[in-house]
């Protein structure tokens, strides 16, 4: 009996936590036909160098698989809070399914998504889009990026510090302490 309980409590937690990052029905990804990166790198007007060049981030066809896997879909509300996560990066795609449904997939490093679907001409149709979280495809893109995380970093400390905003030598300790956090070193057990 307490085998089954066990068992139940087990079903249930998986059955609670895979709605969180489930997929949109409407777009599976093994129906994909093809994808064409139409823009893989680019700009929006908030992007910030300091924080990321957007030409150190690239939309892959495996990104855009991956977003398909995991996105879920939220409010327009939502998607656009003054508080979201941005980056002023985003690549796009044009994703075909194998039913003939096109729709064209704007995703930035964080995880925000948009869509819209398109005709066979490219027109907009009826659908007036929608919009998606995706966690997972934010903390994968992030672990590519941490090189350019760095970089951005680096430049913006060189930059407080010759404007004296922050003392000599400084910038080389920031940066290394902020390298640290994006890197930890695991900490060994006895």
């Amino acid at each position: 009996m307490r085998k089954v309980i066990v068992l139940a409590v087990a079903l249930a937690t998986v059955a609670m936590a895979l709605p969180v990052h489930a997929a949109d029905k409407r777009y599976p990804a093994a129906f994909v036909k093809s994808i064409k990166i139409d823009n893989p790198s680019g700009k929006t007007a908030w992007e910030n160098k300091d924080f990321l060049d957007c030409q150190d981030v690239v939309l892959t066809v495996e990104d855009v698989f991956y977003a398909l896997r995991h996105m879920r879909r939220v409010s327009k509300k939502s998607y656009l809070v003054p508080q979201a996560q941005e980056t002023g990066c985003e690549g796009s795609a044009l994703v075909t399914f194998k039913n003939g449904k096109i729709l064209a997939i704007g995703i930035e490093p964080t995880g925000r998504i948009s869509t819209a679907e398109l005709d066979e001409a490219l027109g907009p149709t009826t659908d007036p889009g929608s919009y998606y979280d995706c966690e997972p495809c934010n903390d994968r893109k992030m672990a590519l990026l941490k090189d350019a995380l760095n970089r951005a970093d680096e430049r913006r400390l060189k930059r407080l510090e010759a404007e004296g905003q922050i003392p000599p030598g400084q910038a080389e300790l920031r940066l290394k302490a902020l390298r640290e956090s994006r890197d930890p070193k695991p900490v060994p057990r006895n």
